[in-house]
């Protein structure tokens, strides 16, 4: 007729079809069953009888509408939804369909099975849809709806007709009654920068189409909930066909995580050619992966099958990422923050060459001006050797009289044991010089325990250093091959809980999925050069001295050995190394990577406040690195077993109590109390003596009071981790390593002040600088953004945004905080005792 419209290529194109079937002739399965969208379909199926319905849609290129606020259900089935269909209708730009479906049959014998066929893809479920949790336990559904996954893109501009079949059939000898509705999505398409709301369950996930803005390489996807539970899983997938939303597949294709009230998945343009994907949400049907426990209703019966209804209301918001340039402000921020490091050690340097120059041209103080400890009885001879005048006081002195060179040992013949034979006469003279005369006199000075040869005892702080680089060398390579090795499984699996990272400031930079943690350990890698460097100036300076004989080198102040410090500034560059290995993926496992050196960064510096004071006396360097190796040992078992073993924390508690027992005797009488198999007998000699006769005054009170203290706090550590067992076995151990070295630091100090000995400027600002950047560290390091005591999805939960130029979290201001704090914490050490250069090594006392 004149006044008709034409039809639209769509609509004759699903009139063919319907007319073709019908011309074919057969039952209701071989007609297709013209429907509507919105419309609900009511139906039954069984053996002999099944429904076939025919869709067709014309796809219009870029015409995806969004209205906010609209819902995704139709009002008339609130939070419940339906799936199947079989509809021949038409509706130009509608990319994405949803089919609801629901069977009131609980029989799974014979459910209802629905077979979606698109043009490169088949789609099909059961109704009653099963689900398998731990230990079989089986969950049914009878109420189902998917999203069918739109039409791959095409470089083609013009629209296409696209046409999809649904099969509705049954096995069962009887009719099964279902209900079919198939709705239209036009929130399909997120939009930046805008929350989504929507709800899913198991048996009716959600996903939803994102395409990059032009101006925009990065967006992180967040995810929120009101809800703990039920757990669900957040995807992130590549446009491909078919779209894996269900929890035995979820895990098949893209980036994925698990989630509880939090989810965030920073995701790259360089990724997806099409500069599109899709986000999928998905709702498990158990909360075990969650850290949540099974309903008690159904404990203990694995062959049942629950129909529970899991529903949970989620909320979306895609926000661009930061740009490239935020990446170059960081480097440059973490780089310039360290470097200043630097240039105030160049002022500080070029100050004291200006006063050194000073007093150069006044003429340099004499001894009896350089402290008012010191008399003129004391002379010192410039010309005695340097081997064998070391640490000792000539002869002349009124006071106390060590030893002349002359009958000294030779410098060879002194070792680094501190036990040697015996000889079977005993002079006068060889018994004042003596160890176990001199070293259990009731009041001790540097000079009785400086008596060996300089340069032995510097070859054998030495070793301290050679030894740590060696050892780090073979720790490192095969942490980060680990680490590299964890990367690269969490880059090809999509598992993004094997690593807790705190997914709301974690910006990745190539393989590395957070760069910034690694990014902010720089730090320790530069300061403890910068200590190095310090140290190198400082043991120069000496060398130059003692080549010259200065006099103030060679027999006042504490004995400069360098060896140590050596191997404190390569252990704390080796801490930001490490601690950067433990970041690429941090997790239970290798969480002891980040500790290692702690401990030993803790155990040099407790090793150089007693070498101070006890320069030949003090533990080689095989005995230490030995201990250490011990207690990283220890550190592996901890991990291993110490979760619920209670056998484990017995013997480490009691090997605890031993070593602490056995070191506080070794402290007390000065390593002259023999560990072999007569100490039983010797231990109640001592306790006779000692504690028995003379209990209320000890022979070296100082000393029983620090070893008194110390005792009682490493006790109770023991009886601390007997009694709770904490999980985080490492941290256990590094905080007992800690306490001790702040309980042996404050002693150190109390003792000096005690003994009227001076705090100069320098070590006092660092112990002031110390104390406060410590305070800030700490302040930072217990917001806790993460942890890998609980799930990944509960760990989640504690994430939060960044900080720091957008770039830094709480996290990496630790880092900068605490490699500042272990700086200073290092110059205390090497400038604290600086106001004793001027007085003579017999009159510094020994505690």
């Amino acid at each position: 007729m004149a006044g008709r419209a034409a039809p639209a290529p769509g609509a004759l194109l699903c009139a063919l079809l319907c007319a073709a079937a019908a011309a074919a002739g057969g039952g209701p399965g071989d007609n297709p069953a013209p429907g509507a969208f919105g419309h609900v379909y009511r139906g039954a199926v069984n053996v002999s009888s099944e429904r076939v319905y025919a869709f067709a849609y014309r796809s219009e290129p870029g015409q995806v509408r969004l209205k906010n606020g609209e819902r995704l259900l139709p009002p008339r089935f609130g939070a419940a939804t339906f799936s199947t269909f079989s509809l021949c209708s038409l509706f130009p730009q509608v990319d994405a369909v949803r089919v609801y479906v629901n069977s009131s049959s609980e029989n799974l014998q014979y459910p209802v099975l629905f077979v979606v066929r698109q043009q490169k893809g088949v789609l099909s479920w059961q109704v009653p849809l099963i689900f398998r949790g731990l230990y079989q336990r089986t969950y049914n559904y009878q109420e189902v709806s998917r999203t069918l996954c739109p039409s791959e893109p095409t470089p083609e501009t013009r629209p296409s007709d696209q046409i999809i079949f649904v099969d509705v059939a049954s096995m069962a000898p009887f009719n099964i009654a279902y209900e079919l509705l198939v709705t239209r999505l036009k929130n399909f398409q997120l939009e930046t920068n805008k929350a989504f709301n929507f709800t899913a369950s198991p048996s009716q996930p959600q996903y939803f189409l994102y395409k990059f803005p032009q101006d925009v390489d990065s967006v992180i996807i967040n995810v929120v909930s009101d809800a703990a539970y039920p757990c669900s899983v957040v995807s992130v997938q590549d446009i491909v066909c078919p779209v894996y939303d269900l929890d035995h597949n979820v895990e098949f294709n893209g980036v994925y995580q698990s989630m509880t009230k939090q989810a965030a998945i920073t995701v790259q343009r360089k990724d997806f050619p099409g500069e599109q994907f899709f986000v999928v949400f998905v709702i498990k049907p158990e909360d075990y992966a969650c850290g949540g426990s099974v309903p008690s209703s159904i404990h203990g019966n694995v062959n049942r099958t629950w129909n529970l209804q899991r529903t949970k209301n989620l909320q979306v918001t895609i926000v661009p990422s930061i740009k490239k340039s935020v990446y170059v402000q960081a480097m440059f921020f973490s780089f310039l923050s360290f470097l200043s490091f630097y240039l105030g050690s160049v002022v500080v340097a070029f100050v004291h060459y200006i006063r050194v120059q000073r007093k150069s041209s006044a003429g340099r103080l004499s001894p009896e001006h350089g402290s008012g400890m010191m008399t003129s009885s004391h002379p010192i001879s410039a010309s005695t050797p340097e081997g064998s005048s070391y640490g000792a006081i000539d002869e002349s002195s009124p006071g106390r009289q060590l030893s002349s060179p002359e009958r000294r040992a030779p410098p060879g013949s002194d070792t680094d044991s501190s036990v040697e034979e015996e000889s079977d006469f005993d002079t006068m003279p060889e018994i004042e010089s003596d160890k176990n005369i001199i070293r259990t006199k009731v009041f001790l000075y540097l000079s009785d325990l400086s008596r060996k040869d300089r340069r032995i005892v510097s070859k054998k702080y030495k070793i301290y250093f050679w030894n740590i680089i060696t050892i780090a060398v073979f720790y490192a390579l095969p942490v980060i091959q680990l680490v590299i090795t964890y990367q690269t499984v969490v880059n090809v699996t999509g598992n993004q809980d094997i690593c807790y990272y705190n997914f709301l400031c974690a910006h990745p930079l190539g393989v590395l999925s957070a760069f910034n943690n690694i990014l902010s350990n720089v730090g320790h890698m530069m300061l403890g050069f910068l200590f190095l460097l310090i140290v190198l100036r400082r043991d120069i300076l000496h060398r130059r001295a003692m080549e010259m004989k200065d006099i103030y080198t060679l027999d006042y102040g504490i004995p400069k050995h360098f060896g140590l410090f050596y191997a404190m500034g390569i252990a704390l560059m080796m801490e930001g190394v490490l601690s950067a290995c433990y970041h690429v993926c941090p997790n239970y496992s290798n969480f002891q990577f980040d500790t290692s050196f702690m401990y030993m960064i803790a155990g040099l510096c407790m090793l150089k406040l007693y070498q101070t004071r006890h320069p030949d006396i003090n533990a080689s360097a095989y005995s230490a690195y030995a201990s250490f190796a011990v207690v990283i040992s220890l550190a592996v078992l901890g991990v291993v077993f110490g979760k619920n073993d209670m056998w484990f924390w017995v013997i480490f508690s009691l090997i605890h109590v031993l070593a602490s027992l056995a070191l506080s005797t070794q402290i007390y009488y000065m390593g002259r109390f023999k560990i072999d198999m007569g100490i039983f007998r010797r231990a109640v000699m001592v306790l006779y003596t000692d504690c028995i006769q003379q209990c209320s005054r000890p022979m070296y009170m100082d000393r029983m009071v620090l070893l008194i203290v110390g005792n009682l706090v490493n006790w109770s550590f023991a009886i601390f981790g007997l009694v709770y067992r904490p999980r985080d076995f490492a941290s256990y151990i590094l905080g007992i390593f800690i306490c001790n070295l702040l309980l042996y630091l404050a002693f150190y100090i109390i003792m000096k002040l005690r003994s009227s000995e001076k705090l100069l400027p320098i070590p006092m600002f660092c112990i002031v600088a110390t104390a406060v950047v410590w305070a800030a560290a700490l302040y930072f390091f217990f917001q806790t953004l993460s942890s890998w005591e609980e799930t990944p999805a509960e760990s989640r939960e504690k994430n939060r945004p960044c900080i720091l130029l957008g770039f830094f979290d709480d996290h990496d201001v630790w880092h900068f905080l605490s490699a500042a704090a272990l700086f200073f914490s290092f110059l205390v050490l090497l400038t604290l005792d600086d106001d004793l250069d001027t007085v003579r090594r017999d009159k510094i006392p020994v505690f």
